[in-house]
């Protein structure tokens, strides 16, 4: 059949008109339905047009009321004060089913619109994921190494992708979207994506590789070709709304865009944050599990430095390092008026970072987790710890969140996730069950001895406690709060007091050198 009707495998947009028409008919719907999705990152900010980065159709729809079709796009959405070859680029997954039947009501809340006139007019288009048949069909798809279109799907040698698990889309995620099928597998679907291998596939794979049990093991993943190669002319997968080709010698280029993993789903499991906030409303002692947690953490550095490339940190990049940190703290300042007073106080933190370099001192530096706090960890019932989401930080460029890191930093962001569990439950209203409420002081000696205990534990696994790097890590404690600040400012100004609190303990903490 013609690509109008979408029925080929692999739809391409081979001409100016025919990427116009699909965009054309999708664009007001999806202006209206990007910003209201959680993992959409450009919130705030009007969207002015898309363009086509590559349309693969992995279901053919024909038209008809006979089945629905299942059509995957990557497109850029640009906004306000943006150009088109920088704009985010969105990964989406549309069900097509005939518009003149009514969605069923399981599908009413995914609806995205119904175009008007292009390749899909007559049809209901919406988020596919929630469709247990196309997320089941995706499932098979990742069981069938192969490419289809410009999407490659990959599987690991010896595994095997189940048919016929029911599949459940998870409603809690913020940056990405997840579907657990038959509680045996969850695969996580990247919404924005940019060139290059993702941690969470890259990690996890190289841990697993090396037989690290700290990990869900990945089993399968799917990729598209890089959008385009440098000096290439301009072409059909870079076209803005209007028609107008983006210069691929402009754009990204070499490596591919990682689409999703699939995983083995560890049921039963419970994450740290829930833990944690159970043991404080009922007044526990979590010392334990934070000493296991800082082993599992320490094993999984450990295994990763063995895994992956390594280097050194010298003056210079200790320098660096401590600039950049200072410069996000002017620029969080300037943003947050509360942390001004402070900042004196925090740059002798960035300061005592840069003399280290100074006076002769390295840091070697590997890839870490980048983005560690106790909700990205999950305790068994046997109480083995786990840590997943590997993806590090969203809001930071993928190149950056690829870079070998001193491991402190996500020491720091464990430690600093203590805190943020005491601070949280003196607001919260205790579990079911239990009366009592922590109070204050109770709260501050709670954090205290987690996070005592987490470095201790790291301390037995690594051979080496953090807490000896004072410097190092009060440099990374403090500009990660630095960037809490900044976030709950603009996003959970309730919780801003969380940060702030931490804020002035570190102003005040003595510099070691």
């Amino acid at each position: 059949m013609s690509e109008s009707s979408l029925s080929r495998t692999a739809l391409r947009t081979d001409t100016v008109r025919t990427a116009d028409a699909l965009l054309g008919s999708l664009a007001p719907s999806l202006a209206e339905w990007l910003p209201r999705q959680r993992w959409f990152a450009g919130k705030g900010r009007p969207i002015s047009g898309f363009g086509l980065v590559a349309a693969t159709g992995l279901l053919p729809y024909d038209g008809t009321e006979a089945a629905p079709g299942l059509v995957h796009l990557l497109l850029r959405a640009r906004q306000s004060g943006g150009e088109p070859e920088s704009a985010d680029c969105y990964q989406l997954l549309l069900g097509v089913r005939d518009a003149a039947s009514a969605l069923p009501p399981e599908l009413a809340a995914a609806l995205i619109g119904r175009p008007v006139g292009g390749p899909l007019h007559g049809s209901v288009v919406y988020d596919a994921l929630h469709d247990p048949l196309l997320a089941g069909h995706l499932l098979e798809r990742l069981g069938t190494p192969g490419r289809l279109g410009t999407l490659h799907f990959r599987r690991e040698p010896d595994s095997a992708v189940p048919r016929g698990l029911a599949p459940r889309p998870l409603a809690a995620e913020q940056s990405n979207s997840s579907v657990v099928y038959g509680n045996r597998y969850i695969l996580k679907l990247f919404r924005r994506v940019e060139p290059g291998v993702n941690p969470d596939l890259e990690l996890p794979l190289a841990l697993a590789r090396h037989g690290s049990q700290r990990v869900p093991a990945p089993t399968a993943w799917f990729e598209a070709e890089s959008p385009a190669a440098p000096e290439a002319e301009p072409g059909p997968a870079h076209l803005a709304t209007g028609g107008e080709p983006v210069s691929r010698s402009r754009a990204a280029a070499g490596a591919p865009l990682t689409l999703g993993v699939l995983q083995p789903f560890l049921p039963g499991c419970r994450d740290g944050w829930q833990l944690a906030l159970n043991a404080l409303a009922e007044r526990r002692d979590f010392s334990e599990e934070a000493r296991g947690l800082g082993r599992a953490t320490a094993e999984v550095h450990t295994t990763l430095a063995e895994a992956l490339p390594t280097c050194v940190l010298g003056r210079e990049a200790l320098e660096s390092t401590a600039a950049a940190m200072t410069e996000r703290l002017e620029a969080a300042g300037r943003a947050v008026p509360g942390l001004r007073p402070y900042r004196p106080g925090l740059r002798d933190a960035f300061r005592a970072l840069a003399a280290l370099g100074r006076l002769g001192h390295t840091c070697p530096a590997q890839r870490v987790h980048g983005d560690l706090h106790l909700g990205q960890v999950l305790s068994e019932p046997g109480g083995r710890w786990s840590l997943i989401d590997f993806e590090g930080e969203p809001a930071r460029p993928l190149a950056e969140r690829r870079v070998p890191q001193p491991v402190v930093r996500d020491i720091a962001g464990m430690l600093r996730s203590f805190d943020y569990a005491a601070c949280q439950q003196q607001a919260s209203q205790p579990v079911p069950g239990s009366a009592a409420r922590p109070d204050d002081a109770f709260a501050r000696r709670w954090a205290d001895a987690n996070r005592a205990a987490f470095c201790a534990g790291y301390a037995e696994a690594a051979g080496a406690d953090p807490r000896d790097e004072a410097t190092l890590l009060r440099a990374y404690e403090t500009d990660k709060t630095v960037y809490e600040v900044l976030y709950e400012a603009r996003h959970r100004p309730t919780w801003l007091h969380v940060p702030m609190s931490a804020i002035r303990r570190l102003a005040s903490a003595p510099v070691h050198r």
